[in-house]
Order: C-alpha cells, then structure tokens, then sequence
C-alpha cells in the first residue's frame, strides 16, 4: 500500500516528465538570476524575468496554462456560448496585460514621471542623435527583409519589424509592437529586448570606444542652461499634440509618456506623480517581468527561429549605439569639438541606463567628465524615438 501511495506520489511529480530543455532554460534562468543578483545588471528587471522563465520551466507547475473552455447551451437562451472547464495558470491571466498591450503604456507613464526632460529641452540638437541611433531599427529591418529575400532567414515583414524594434533598447515599445503584429513571437522578442537592456554596461562600452579616439572621449562639454519650469510644462503637452497628429498610431506610447512627465512637471498632483513613479510602476514591472520570462518555455524557445530573432535583436541594438556615436562624432566636429561623442551612444532609449554608461566610460577617460546629464538628452530622445519608430511601423505593417 505504501509503496503504491509513493509510486502515484512519484508519477505525479515533475522530475517524471522533466527533459533537457527544461534542464537547459531552467540553467539559463539561474545564469540570468546569478548577473541579476551578484553582477547586479538592472536587478529590477533581470529578477522577475528570471524567475518567471524558472516557473515556466519547471514541469507540472503549469503557471501558463491556457484555459479549457467547451461549447455548451445557454440554459434559459438556448444559444451556444463558452464555458470555462478547466482555469488556467496563474501566469496566464496576468500575461493578458502583455497580449492586450496594457502592461506597456502604463510603464511609459512611469518612466515619464521619472524623467527630467529638461537636458533635451536646454540642448534641442539633441533630438538628432536620438533620431539617429533608430537606425539601428529600420537598418536591421532592411537587412532581414534582404537576408529573407535570400532565403538566409524565414521571417514576415511584420516579424522582421517586430524583431527590429529590438534595436531601440526599449522594452515596453518592443512588447507593445510585437503584440500588434507578431503576437506569436512575442516571448523571445520580449526576452531578448529586455535581457539586451539589462546588458548595456556590457554590450555598449566596446562599441563606444572602438568608434571614438582617446581625445574625443576626454571632451568635457559645457554646462547645459537652465530650463525654466513653463517650459517643461508645455513641452509634453506639444508634444503629445504634435506627434499625436503626425502619427496616431504612436499616440499610446508617446501620450501615456508626456502624461507621466506632466504630473512630474505640472507640481500640482504630487500623489499622482508618486503613485505613477513607484506603487503603479513597481507593480506592473513584477506583473510584465514574470510573464514575459515565463513566455521563454523550452517548447517554443530553444529553436533556430528564436536563436535568429536573439541574433537580429543584438544586431539591431548594436548598430543603433553604433549610429548615435558615429552622429555624436559629425556633432563634434561640426561644433568644433565641444560635443563629446561618447553622448551619442544614448540615443538608444534604455533610460537612463545608456546614460550612465556614457557617464562611466567618459570619466574613466577624464575624471574631470560630467557627461550624465548632457547624456540624457539624446536619451529622452531616444524614448520618444523608439516609440515614433514602432508607429511608423505600425502605420507601415499594422494593416
């Protein structure tokens, strides 16, 4: 009887069913915890990511289980309508919010409450080196449509913008995007957009220094004016206006951005700065962070397709540090040498993370480098960028 009791014990466990993918995606979870953790690469982030490719790897847990629904008769109306047999996973409900393109804005209405606009206000120039690193973006989009055209790869239009979008260093917009246009890659573009964030300080150094010489690296630039406070009020509401009109399919992002930023600036809805800035974001980045790491199941993961989505994904964001230093340089030489290169490199919209990143490597050129906040400029830039950029592809592949 006992042994029997334990026979079912056993059967009904998940090493019964556990097999080398699981093993694998369940080790990549451990490496990403351990970088999170230990080497400390956007914690906030890698964390809940991690674990959720953990829970979504583990056999018998079923944390994305889909529902069970069947066809039945409604008992008083007679029509056939839907009923629930089976709930799903947890996981699955709360990745509801990725799919219907929820989860996504309200972090743009945090990260606006959070950002300071007022470096891309005093330096307006530098729109253009956020405008530039979105080359990273539609290079690698035509790159894919040229590599598919080729047979080297097998991807849609819509797919390839998808996987494009990457290239931005923008999280949410990527999420937001692929879910309006290739829902069903949605797990690895999720994955590989926001592992490459939290792989800024690594990714993006190399690139930065084998673009620009010594002496570029040391240019101090001068203090940024002072941006008065009418200013930063009238800023997001132009351009939630201006960019609205020009391209209503950006008008989510873009509006849910500007809007968090007017609570920031506008002095008067402190508690809703507040709430945008720590409760509601803090909330909504658990919820995203572990439904998107729990999308990365072995099944559909460990393939060629996924490996070659991680690959242009890396592309993408390569080339667009790559453009926004190669534009800091012409800067730099069309101002005379009083625009530090290195800022370019921010004009991806992994804010602030890129700027920070051009802080650190400017100063261990010259100590005497204060770049952050000249830095910030084309990174807010690069915000509004990237969410142009998944308009224009929605206007473009959405149909």
């Amino acid at each position: 009887m006992l042994i029997d009791i334990l026979s079912e014990f056993w059967k009904s466990t998940g090493f019964v069913v556990m097999e080398y993918g699981h093993i694998i995606m369940i080790l990549i979870s451990f490496i990403l915890l351990y970088l999170a953790i230990v080497k400390e690469f956007e914690p906030l982030l890698l964390i809940p990511i991690a674990f959720g490719m953990l829970l979504a790897n583990l056999p018998g847990a079923e944390m994305m289980k889909e529902p069970v629904t069947e066809i039945v008769k409604h008992p008083e109306t007679g029509k056939l309508v839907p009923k629930t047999k089976e709930i799903g996973g947890l996981l699955y409900y709360l990745y509801q919010g990725v799919k219907l393109g929820i989860y996504p804005p309200i972090i743009f209405l945090g990260v606006g409450a959070m950002t300071d606009f007022g470096p891309l206000i005093a330096n307006p120039k530098s729109v253009l080196l956020g405008a530039a690193a979105q080359f990273g973006i539609f290079g690698t989009l035509l790159g894919g449509m040229l590599l598919n055209s080729l047979g080297v790869v097998e991807f849609t239009a819509k797919e390839l913008a998808s996987i494009a979008i990457i290239g931005g260093a923008d999280g949410p917009t990527a999420l937001y995007l692929a879910a309006k246009l290739a829902s069903h890659l949605l797990g690895p573009i999720a994955v590989a957009a926001y592992s490459y964030m939290a792989l800024v300080p690594i990714i993006q150094p190399p690139i930065m220094r084998a673009l620009t010489t010594e002496e570029e690296r040391k240019i101090v630039m001068t203090q940024l004016r002072p941006v008065s406070k009418k200013e930063k009020i009238i800023f997001p509401i132009m351009v939630t206006v201006v960019i609205s009109l020009l391209l209503p399919s950006a008008a989510t992002l873009v509006g849910m951005l500007m809007l968090g930023n007017l609570f920031r600036e506008a002095l008067v809805v402190d508690r809703l700065s507040k709430t945008a800035q720590n409760e509601l974001i803090n909330i909504v980045t658990i919820f995203l962070g572990v439904t998107v790491g729990a999308t990365a199941n072995a099944e559909t993961f460990l393939t060629i397709k996924t490996i070659t989505i991680i690959v242009l994904g890396l592309a993408a964001f390569s080339i667009g540090t790559a453009s926004g230093v190669i534009f800091g340089k012409i800067m730099c030489k069309v101002s005379g040498g009083k625009v530090n290169p290195l800022i370019g490199a921010a004009g991806v919209s992994a804010v602030p993370m890129a700027a920070r990143v051009v802080q650190k490597v400017g100063q261990e050129e010259n100590p005497r480098n204060f770049l952050l906040m000249h830095a910030m400029g084309p990174n807010v830039a690069g915000v509004i960028g990237s969410a142009i950029a998944a308009g224009l592809l929605l206007t473009f592949f959405g149909g």
